[in-house]
This record gives structure tokens, sequence and C-alpha cells, in this order.
């Protein structure tokens, strides 16, 4: 006899993000179709650099609590990380519990990048002046791969399984999966996910080298442009993202306020190009979604597309999305108030997508006048927020290398279900 599963609840969630770190100020900006681009006047001062536009968090300051011990070894990823998990585990009553440090909590958690100011330290010392003088001790953990998910592992004393998710655009969508996974196969009952990413203008340079960067810099409000005919590139932005994952039962233990089931998780490569996002692997990562939650595509409510407003990821996720799910399912892209946040967008999405589907409404894809004839017909908000009553919603991401995510999760309606 085969043993069911454990079940997999989001008990606590939260974010830091171009938009705002709390939801009602989120929710105000996408229901008022308010935009967090802005122009970076830094951005000036390197030569050949196209773009002026950035998405960056404007109102986050390191909490007075938030002694030089425990973040020395922290740059700004970590410390946007740090808060967003904060208060994501104050909203499931865990700060205090027990399960927090006894080693049956984990974190899987991921970023883009380190902490690019801490790279540069050393690039400047080592290869441009030669010497070891001026670099800290810290600033190799500030800026290697897993530096967000072991600095929130000491900052929260976790004893538990660390899952170092660093693959770019769907570092923290896989970051969710993999804890979902965990808990599923009985290893952990508490896991920490998310994803986070520090504005650096290293990132944007090496989007705009590639000529994916939006050069509207006189308008940084109409852009960008997801499925839009008048698109011209994508926005770089920051933040971070903490969803609480927990086995049901736990949870129901503790009395712990239940926000939503995760459903289903897919995740795969395509194994074509290392940049170019392709159809067939986009939709295969669909369908694994959606066998792994059990239900049919026509069982979805509504999609938050990864829609980066770039020419061939447009109209390659709307095609895949046509292929797997039909074009009735309403779907748009949370990217066009807050630019892309590469490693932290797939956590601050399902965040936001988690949060729309309680409420009942999803924001429209921002400055999406004209849908580009080649993108596939599909069901796209835009002009103004729909109510939806969705029970089910599913949020993807694709990455450089090939990687592709799919996320399901299922509106909680009663704690006995």
């Amino acid at each position: 006899m085969v043993t069911p599963k454990p079940r997999v609840v989001v008990t606590g969630m939260a974010g830091v993000s171009p938009l705002g770190s709390d939801w009602k100020t989120v929710s105000e900006a996408l229901v008022n179709g308010r935009s967090a681009i802005a122009y970076q006047p830094e951005l000036e001062d390197y030569e050949g650099m196209r773009t002026r536009l950035v998405a960056p968090v404007t109102d986050f300051e390191t909490p007075a609590h938030y002694t030089r011990k425990r973040t020395r070894s922290m740059g700004r990823v970590s410390l946007l990380a740090a808060r967003a998990t904060e208060l994501a585990l104050g909203e499931a009553g865990l700060l205090e519990a027990e399960c927090l440090v006894d080693g049956t909590t984990g974190i899987s958690y991921g970023s883009a990048a380190g902490s690019p100011p801490a790279l540069a330290t050393y690039a400047d010392a080592v290869h441009v002046r030669h010497t070891l003088h001026g670099i800290r001790a810290t600033d190799y953990v500030r800026y290697m791969s897993h530096t967000v998910a072991a600095n929130l592992a000491q900052f929260f004393s976790i004893k538990g399984r660390v899952i170092p998710t660093c693959s770019a655009c769907t570092s923290g969508s896989q970051g969710i999966g993999y804890a979902f996974e965990t808990i599923q196969a009985g290893k952990q009952v508490v896991m920490i996910a998310g994803g986070a990413e520090e504005y650096h203008p290293i990132e944007t340079a090496l989007f705009d080298v590639m000529y994916s960067t939006s050069t509207r810099n006189d308008e940084p409000h109409l852009v960008p442009r997801p499925f839009d005919s008048d698109r011209d590139g994508l926005v770089i932005g920051e933040g971070a993202g903490t969803l609480i994952l927990e086995e049901l039962e736990h949870a129901r233990r503790r009395g712990a306020p239940i926000l939503c089931e995760v459903l289903g998780f897919g995740t795969n490569c395509d194994g074509v190009h290392v940049t170019n996002p392709d159809r067939e692997g986009m939709a295969e990562v669909i369908r694994l979604g959606l066998e792994d939650a059990g239900i049919e595509p026509g069982a979805v409510d509504y999609i938050n597309a990864h829609g980066t407003a770039t020419e061939v990821g447009d109209i390659a996720e709307s095609q895949a999305t046509r292929d797997v799910v039909g074009s009735k399912t309403p779907i748009s892209s949370l990217k066009s108030y807050m630019g892309h946040t590469l490693g932290a967008c797939g956590a601050l999405e399902a965040w936001m997508t988690i949060e729309m589907m309680r409420e009942g409404w999803f924001a429209p894809t921002l400055n999406l006048d004209e849908v580009d004839s080649r993108c596939a017909e599909l069901d796209y908000i835009r002009g103004e927020i729909r109510k939806i009553d969705a029970d089910i919603v599913m949020s993807n991401n694709f990455a450089f290398g090939g990687i592709n995510t799919s996320l399901i999760f299922r509106r909680w309606n009663d704690v006995s279900a």
C-alpha cells in the first residue's frame, strides 16, 4: 500500500519589493496601476550602458535589532531576505517556536548571485590593485552563491537542511518547489522558502549587453511592456520574498494560520540553448506541474506569467501556455509593475499571486495596449483588475540555462478539509 504524501500548506509569507514591504501597500499599487520603475542617474556613468531604468526598493532600512554581529556577513541581498523571512515567520507564529531551532525546520532559498559589492571588492583589490589590503574576512561570505541561504540559517539558528537555489530567474520558485518536495518526502516539517536579489549596475549591464533592457529612459512609467507589440525589453529590480511551508498536520496541531495549499511543482531543463527560451521545454514544465498537482489544465483559474517583456521570451511563453492550458485562462505579468527581480521574482510573484487569490482579484499587465500578433491568443488581463473567484492558481518562471518551473497553489477554504 502506497502511503499518501503529506499535504503542504503555506502558514506565513512576506516580501520586500519595489512596490512596498507589506501587502496593503503592494495591493494598492497593483489596484491603482502604480509602477515602481524609476530613472537611475548612476547608470549614466557607465560607458556603453543604454538603459537608465531600475526598480529599486526605496523604503528598506536595516532594522535596529539587527546587530552588527548578526549581520556582518550579510550583503544587502541577505538583509532583504532576512527581513522578508522575519515577517513571514512572524505571520506563521514561528519566531519563538522550538521547531525553528530543533532540526525539524530547513531552508530552501536562493538568489541569482551573491552581493555584487563584495565581489567588486575582491576584483578591485586582486585584479586592479594587486593587493589583499581592504579585503575583509566576511567579503567572500557576502558574495558566495549560497550567501542568502547560509546567512538565513545563521540568523535564525536553523539546524535542519539547507538547500541553496542559485538558478538565475528561477531561484525563488525552485526554492519554494524544493521546500515543498522536502516536506512531502518527510525530511522536514517546516521549510523557509524563497528568493532574493539586490540591485547593482553589474546586473543591469549583463542584460544591457544582450540588448534585452528597455531604453525608453524618458518614460519609465510606460515600461516594461510584457506581451505588448511595442515592448522594448526588461527592467531590473530587486527585493526578497519568503513563504513558510509546513506539513498540514503539524500546522493544525499548533493552530497555525493556513493561507493556502501548495498543490504541485514542476521543474525541468530545456536542454536546447543556454539563453534562448524553448517553447517545448516551457510547455513540458507546465505539464509536469499539473501532473504533480493531479489536476487538469481547465482547473487553473489564473496564471501568473514570467512575462519579462523580451521578444523571444514573451512569444515562447505565450505559445507554451496555450499549448498546454489553452486560451481561456486569465493571465498577467507582475513584472510590469516591479521589473525583473531575478532571483527574487519567483518568490515575490508567488506571494502576490496567493494574496490576490485570497482576495478574489488579479492585477492586469501594465502597459499592455496591443498584444503582439506573434504571441499566442490568451486571456490577457489588461486595463483594470479582474475579479475572479479563483480556487487554483499557477505561477511560472523561466531562467537562463533553460531552467523552468511551474508552481500551483490552491485556496484554503476550510481548515478541516
